[in-house]
């Protein structure tokens, strides 16, 4: 709400303009303050940037476990950083050789791309055909890629996409398809280059070498979700996945378990123990007619009935130990 000056403050006013006191250019001039220049196209100040980081984590959580299997090497990634770009200016911070995967998200508008460095290409391609991936591939000079080079990159792109999928699910459930896989990066243009892209740059280390995979996703793409990035991420994130959940359990339904049946024991000395020759009886503790016990994993679970079935050696479950009911 403005002040309203009253009409003595008005003539106190006039009075120190008319003796000098005041001078109303300086005043002015002081109000007006400095001109800074606007840039329409790159209006997002960095603390304004929408946060990736959680979707990053998880996917690299994905990834690690996905790209080791797929390699049969011992796989590490991790962040080294997000920034902003123009896109045209990012273009320009891309390595050559490049290798460049194209993806949609749908139903987020527009799309994305994946760019991968010449020794992450040249060490997957060697994994991929049986190599050590040890050691860095000879190159000439600057050489592209063949085409069975990335047809072989574009099988670790579709691994990278559903691993992404699933890192967006809990914020934003997404469907992602590759598009082209490409080299040349004056011929990708999925922004006009005066748009920005935000990048997350990941470190690939397969075993001795160390390659870069860097992710840049239009601003405009993540539009639509921008305010679940700054706010509701870390909440979701930590929601149970039902589907998680049901596969853990089936998964446990169907672990294999070491399942014995002690008809009885017996106590006797060493001298005994090294006396025993072949035809020789032992005694046992428990009566014939007694219930024997049933354990699992060596721990006792279950008391039964000995007894026969379908001509084999059987024992009926009697009693549940620790629950005090019968079956």
């Amino acid at each position: 709400m403005e002040k309203i000056l009253t009409k003595q403050e008005i003539e106190a006013l006039l009075a120190a303009v008319f003796e000098g006191k005041i001078e109303p250019e300086k005043e002015l001039a002081k109000a007006e303050g400095m001109v800074h220049a606007y840039d329409l196209f790159n209006n997002e100040t960095k603390g304004n940037i929408p946060s990736l980081d959680i979707i990053y984590d998880s996917f690299i959580r994905y990834q690690r476990g996905t790209l080791s299997n797929r390699l049969g090497r011992i796989v590490e990634i991790k962040k080294m950083g997000a920034a902003a770009y123009k896109f045209d200016d990012f273009l320009h911070t891309l390595p050559s050789p490049v290798a460049m995967a194209i993806y949609k998200a749908d139903p987020l508008k527009g799309a994305a791309l994946v760019a991968f460095d010449s020794a992450l290409v040249f060490t997957i391609v060697d994994c991929i055909l049986g190599g050590t991936g040890s050691s860095a591939v000879p190159m000439t000079g600057n050489r592209m890629f063949t085409s069975i080079e990335l047809r072989l990159v574009q099988k670790i792109m579709q691994d990278i996409l559903a691993d992404l999928e699933k890192a967006w699910a809990p914020i934003y459930a997404t469907k992602m398809s590759l598009m082209r896989m490409e080299m040349n990066p004056r011929l990708v243009n999925i922004v006009p280059p005066e748009y920005q892209v935000l990048t997350m740059e990941l470190q690939i280390q397969i075993e001795e070498i160390i390659g870069k995979m860097v992710f840049a996703v239009p601003l405009t793409t993540i539009d639509p979700v921008r305010d679940k990035l700054k706010t509701g991420a870390q909440v979701d994130m930590m929601a149970v996945d039902p589907q998680w959940s049901f596969r853990l359990s089936s998964g446990l339904l169907e672990a294999p378990l070491d399942l014995s049946v002690e008809v009885g024991g017996a106590t006797i000395s060493l001298d005994d123990l090294l006396s025993l020759a072949p035809g020789d009886t032992i005694m046992l503790e428990t009566p014939c007619a007694s219930d024997l016990v049933v354990k699992v994993g060596g721990v006792p679970k279950f008391m039964s009935a000995p007894g026969l079935r379908h001509g084999n050696k059987a024992a009926q479950i009697t009693t549940i130990l620790g629950k005090g009911r019968e079956q």
